[in-house]
């Protein structure tokens, strides 16, 4: 049975597993980059002040604050898009679609921070938590109404502003008939004097 508003069909699932296969190894690959151990001769300590690195990176000028600011910016981006595919819904509020997209990248930056924490070479840096996130919801931003608008097209659906959309008829639904309740005495043994 599918749940209210997804995805249906063959190509459903066929986008689903992708986005899933391409969700796991985006994961891998932002793990080997970010959970390799550095070999530094020092390491700057933790920044733990908001904003604090951008104002750095900025000072260094034009080019090289494009540079670092867009990596971060662009290292869990691809979360944005790839976790409303692999959930498979083509009708869900646009609002709370973002809001879990976020929130999942969130904690996906907090998760990788922390980890980073043991990896000699690494520091956390508050910094990298928020353009990521900010990453994230861009990309979503950027790319997912506009999906999820061809999907509907190619579907058939269409979304109505505060209609429930229901699912298509899958045919008849069976009936089973009614069976009813014995009646007490018939269900307790027989009592013995």
């Amino acid at each position: 049975m599918q749940r209210q508003g997804s995805i249906g069909g063959s190509a459903a699932i066929r986008i689903r597993v992708t986005a899933g296969v391409l969700l796991i190894a985006h994961l891998a690959l932002v793990a080997w980059l970010m959970l390799r151990p550095l070999d530094v001769p020092w390491v700057m300590p933790a920044n733990l002040r908001p904003l604090a690195t951008v104002r750095a990176d900025l000072a260094l000028g034009w080019p090289e604050a494009v540079r670092r600011i867009g990596e971060d910016l662009a290292l869990l981006a691809p979360l944005g898009v790839l976790l409303p595919l692999a959930h498979g819904r083509l009708c869900p509020s646009p609002v709370a679609s973002l809001v879990r997209t976020v929130a999942a990248g969130a904690l996906i930056s907090v998760g990788i921070a922390l980890l980073q924490t043991g990896v000699p070479g690494r520091v956390v840096d508050v910094d990298t938590l928020l353009l990521n996130t900010v990453g994230v919801a861009l990309a979503h931003l950027a790319v997912v109404p506009a999906v999820r608008s061809r999907l509907r097209r190619r579907t058939g659906r269409r979304k109505v502003p505060g209609v429930r959309q229901e699912e298509p008829a899958q045919g008849r639904t069976p009936t089973i008939p009614r069976v009813g309740i014995a009646p007490w005495s018939d269900a307790l043994p027989p009592s013995s004097p």
